[in-house]
């Protein structure tokens, strides 16, 4: 789940299935243009791009298209309004403009060319409206699934939403691969600068990069982290914990037990291996330890298999928003933890930590944040359903209830 200011940014959600995070991607470099001298103006053509459907070709500067198609603009705009609700009106700010939605606005650059076209156009990260905790509460219980939800200030708890529910987390698990190399870290039995080869048998599917990396790659443990957080990679997860030790993990979430690794959970759920996966849920420990060793001479499933309906949820990674503030407070200060911000603008605050985690059918967002008057926060929330779920929604309601902790 990673957000940054990009031009013509696509606030489409990231469900993949594959515990991935999600990111906005940037489209086209900024055209220099020069002031039009037809009688339409930046801000009637900015209205009129939010308002009318569907999207003109002849709107837009040739220059302009030729970087971005049409179908791609029109799928911004829809995605913007899915987010954000229904489209208001348009405000001028200085030189630039603010677009107003049912739920929040986007701050918005748009420059014309001579003969009226639009030739840049720039949706910063959608502000959502902030919302007290207790409206973002009756939200999230409208939810359909299960939902948990937590906000704490330091050590006190300023909202709950069954917040001692484990739910499925996703990648946010890796808060506990984090938190298990920290101590050994600390203990002095390892160090960051520590040098390990990858291994094939530790590859993945992703979301990540090592995935594509050659065998025998030489990687830091620094990198492995900050490469299992900022991105979500799911080879640099299975390499940590088969260089710490499972058991290590364990020891800090007993309810994961046997903690899998992301190829694991893969290669269990795969429509291939439902042979396997019926006598894992009937299995004691060691049998299931004995299985999942098995496991390591299966191939790995296509990625498009968790794509669309939830698969097999009970084969997760579960949670309570307590035990994720628990261990949330233990990394925040890494710096690797700030690399990725997740859903909110750091530029608000003093710090930010953050991780989520995703698949079909399941949606965490982790949250740490000091604020510029010293106040410290954790907010967290999970969601599941045997449905995909509506991330956007989910995320904007998350941020403006975070937006209300900083009013």
């Amino acid at each position: 789940m990673l957000l940054e200011t990009v031009l013509l940014t696509a606030s489409l959600p990231a469900p993949n299935g594959v515990f991935t995070e999600q990111a906005k991607q940037p489209l086209l470099p900024i055209v220099k243009v020069q002031l039009p001298k037809k009688s339409v103006m930046p801000k009637a053509a900015l209205e009129r791009l939010l308002t009318t459907e569907p999207v003109q070709a002849d709107w837009f500067s040739s220059e302009f298209l030729a970087h971005v198609p049409i179908f791609q603009i029109q799928q911004i705009i829809s995605s913007l309004k899915q987010e954000l609700g229904d489209y208001q009106k348009v405000e001028a700010q200085g030189k630039n403009y603010i677009s107003v939605f049912a739920r929040g606005s986007v701050p918005t650059q748009i420059a014309l060319d001579a003969n009226g076209k639009i030739a840049m156009l720039l949706f910063q990260p959608p502000v959502p409206k902030s919302k007290s905790l207790e409206e973002a509460i009756a939200e999230f219980k409208t939810l359909p699934g299960q939902v948990s939800f937590l906000v704490l200030e330091g050590k006190s708890e300023r909202a709950a939403l069954n917040a001692n529910t484990p739910l499925a987390v996703g990648s946010a698990f890796k808060l506990a691969v984090l938190q298990a190399l920290k101590s050994q870290i600390a203990s002095g039995e390892r160090s960051w600068g520590d040098v390990f080869e990858l291994k094939s048998e530790w590859k993945s599917l992703p979301f990540g990069i090592l995935q594509t990396w050659p065998d025998g790659s030489v990687l830091t443990l620094q990198t492995l982290a900050a490469l299992m957080i900022s991105q979500s990679d799911n080879t640099a997860t299975d390499s940590l914990i088969n260089i710490i030790g499972r058991q290590a993990i364990e020891s800090i979430t007993p309810r994961n037990v046997p903690l899998l690794t992301t190829r694991e959970l893969f290669v269990l759920k795969s429509a291939k291996n439902q042979e396997l996966l019926k006598p894992y849920r009937n299995s004691n420990l060691q049998q299931k330890r004995e299985i999942l060793q098995s496991l390591a001479q299966q191939s790995l499933p296509d990625v498009s298999e968790f794509t669309g309906k939830p698969v097999a949820l009970d084969i997760e990674w579960f949670f309570t928003t307590q035990e994720l503030c628990t261990l949330m407070k233990q990394v925040a200060d890494l710096p690797l933890m700030s690399i990725n911000p997740g859903v909110v603008n750091a530029e608000d605050w003093e710090r930010v930590a953050f991780k989520g985690g995703s698949e079909s059918g399941v949606l965490n967002l982790t949250t740490w944040l000091k604020a510029k008057n010293g106040k410290q926060y954790c907010v967290t929330a999970t969601w599941n359903h045997d449905a995909p779920l509506e991330q956007s929604r989910f995320m904007t309601l998350y941020s403006s209830a975070i937006a209300g902790l900083k009013d």
